[in-house]
């Protein structure tokens, strides 16, 4: 399993105990206004480690909130409706900004305050959505009337106010949040699986069957995992599927992609991403990229990040390689935009504003997220205002729905992921697919898996728990929207995921990458899965929609919910693959080992269930066909 996005929300629940502050001296002062739920739950006296060094560097971004923001609700809603007759008449960025944008007055009262604390003052945006500030923590402290201090969470060691910030009651009705003085943003990772570490060198071993049940296993399957009779014991899992054999299974010809451009955000860059897709593309017979086909906006110093524990760089350069490599292979004529965040932290925010601000794409496909969605305001609220714009300028934003199912099994209780909870998201779920050697689609099922560890002599195989899933679920923070209600759901809440494809990893998708072997560096492939697939599937996916409509869908989540005959329905079938694994995971050397893993299997996420219609595994369903 990946190292998801080990976000604090397990304390968030179970520790959201007031706090008082610790150095009396940052006590509320007058003429100041709090902004509610800035400090993190796990800032609290059970985790305190110490006060903050007051000479280290903070670097923080400020959020100006949208004037009229009901009025930028109401036109990204209608211009994203396809019974709206304002349907399709999308703003441009400058006329998006003119109608909604915090004013230049605002921005420079900002900038002012900051100035006058001591702050450096780095960038804002065209949209003035945020102020870009540095300083120190005993700056910060004095700025924001609040103690910094040091938090022992999950073996990490993390800085966060020790209470509520406090801001000049001038600026009350200016600024909705203030994002980097606490550290969350440290736990963000991607959702993707390769069930080996991702910098070293890393190899799926045989048997792999080149279609859905070409190799048998001795394997009997799990109990309860029988629906499918042949083969009659356990198929060995896939070597990898093609961009061929997902379209196959998919229903997908007749498109390219031509004239559409899609975005990707993560962190970091992988300084090996235009020559790796391009001997994956020669290898699966799809034409390469130029430069100017595959676009990077890397900041200084991305590159050749070293590795280290914190940040994981070269996790990242998979994820990217994977997110390239899914878009292309749907729409191979399509334009790529990858933006690099110069970290994982809320930089990756910064790139998304910068793609809708910009308007880089008509289609951003984001594989990371946190885990559970109950974060401070100063996470959601200006992201959600993003994401806002993105659906005014007819921007289509899709977000892996996560890996961990519906969080019980970290959480001990259910969660939808943030940001795939947020409404103005297409959240993408997975499924476990299976192609037969023509193409077709042999068996899709919801992804939930658990492992069996097999003995190769006596043919037991014994489970071991479960290990993941599609995430999903209802959200506890943002109630149903209109376009899940009109469809006949009534969930308490704003259901996940909206639509789903590929994304189990026994079932994945071959990618090739550069990586670091015993050996040397070299290229090779192998298979990886996950809500990280799934989402520039979609993505790529909606590149040849817009290219058939001949205009961009934009937000499309009013449209999916009204044209949800467009989707396959993915329903319950309960069986299982096997697959050999290399204990080294790169050779034989070490021996290997047998394992089962089993399809639409919920024991560790037990509000999730793949049924008839929409569920909270695969949303509406996977495509059949170009939506």
């Amino acid at each position: 399993m990946s190292r998801l996005v080990r976000i604090l929300i397990a304390v968030v629940f179970v520790m959201a105990v007031g706090v008082t502050s610790i150095t009396a001296t940052y006590a509320a002062q007058p003429d100041r206004a709090t902004l509610p739920g800035s400090a993190p739950a796990w800032a609290n006296r059970k985790n305190f480690v110490s006060p903050a060094d007051p000479t280290g560097p903070v670097n923080f971004r400020v959020y100006l909130g949208w004037q009229n923001g009901a009025g930028a609700e109401t036109l990204a809603s209608a211009v994203s409706n396809p019974r709206s007759p304002s349907y399709g008449q999308y703003l441009t960025p400058a006329q998006f900004r003119k109608q909604f944008a915090p004013s230049q007055s605002q921005v420079n009262a900002v900038r002012s305050w900051l100035g006058s604390q001591g702050f450096t003052i780095d960038y804002t945006p065209t949209n003035n959505h945020y102020v870009a500030a540095e300083g120190t923590v005993a700056q910060a402290q004095a700025a924001f009337g609040v103690g910094l201090s040091m938090y022992k969470v999950l073996g990490e060691t993390l800085r966060a106010p020790s209470a509520d910030v406090s801001i000049p009651s001038s600026l009350a009705g200016i600024v909705e949040g203030v994002l980097g003085l606490d550290q969350s943003a440290l736990f963000v990772q991607p959702d993707h699986v390769k069930e080996a570490p991702p910098s070293p060198g890393f190899r799926n071993s045989p048997p792999l069957s080149d279609y859905w049940a070409e190799k048998v296993s001795p394997y009997a399957y799990p109990p309860g995992f029988t629906d499918v009779s042949k083969p009659p014991t356990a198929p060995w899992s896939v070597r990898g599927h093609t961009p061929a054999q997902v379209k196959g299974a998919y229903g997908i010809s007749g498109y390219d992609g031509a004239g559409q451009t899609v975005a990707i955000i993560d962190a970091y860059a992988s300084p090996t991403i235009l020559q790796d897709v391009n001997h994956w593309s020669t290898n699966r017979g799809l034409p390469t990229m130029s430069p100017s086909q595959l676009v990077q906006v890397a900041p200084p110093g991305v590159y050749k990040r070293p590795e280290n524990p914190r940040q994981d760089p070269q996790g990242w350069y998979g994820e990217e390689t994977l997110d390239v490599e899914a878009v292309h292979g749907m729409a191979p004529a399509a334009k790529i935009v990858y933006v690099a965040g110069p970290n994982n932290y809320q930089d990756l925010d910064a790139g998304m504003n910068h793609v809708v601000d910009m308007h880089l794409a008509q289609i951003v496909t984001n594989s990371y997220g946190f885990l559970g969605e109950v974060l401070p305001p100063g996470y959601i609220k200006p992201f959600n205002d993003t994401l806002i714009q993105a659906a005014a300028e007819g921007i289509g934003v899709y977000f892996s729905s996560g890996d961990s199912g519906d969080e019980t099994s970290n959480l001990g209780f259910p969660s939808t992921d943030w940001p795939a909870a947020s409404p103005w998201v297409t959240a993408v779920g997975g499924t476990s697919l299976g192609v037969d050697q023509n193409n077709n689609r042999a068996i899709e099922t919801g992804w939930g898996t658990s492992n069996y560890n097999c003995d190769p002599v006596s043919l037991v195989c014994t489970r071991t728990g479960w290990l993941y899933g599609s995430g999903g679920g209802v959200s506890k923070l943002f109630p149903e929207p209109s376009y899940q209600s009109d469809y006949g759901l009534h969930l308490t809440g704003r259901g996940v995921p909206d639509v789903a494809a590929l994304g189990d990893p026994q079932t994945g998708y071959l990618i090739g990458q550069t990586q670091t072997f015993p050996d040397g560096a070299y290229y090779d492939e192998y298979r990886i899965g996950g809500t990280s697939l799934s989402s520039p599937i979609f993505a790529g996916l909606m590149a040849l929609s817009d290219q058939k409509a001949g205009f961009a869908h934009g937000f499309a989540n009013p449209y999916f919910y009204s044209n949800s005959s467009a989707f396959y329905d993915v329903v319950s079938t309960k069986t299982a693959v096997a697959r050999r694994n290399y204990v080294n995971g790169v050779d034989p050397s070490n021996g290997t080992v047998d394992r089962l893993r089993t399809f639409d299997d919920y024991s560790g996420s037990p509000t999730q269930s793949t049924g008839a219609g929409w569920d909270d595994v695969t949303g509406l369903g996977s495509p059949t066909g170009i939506p």
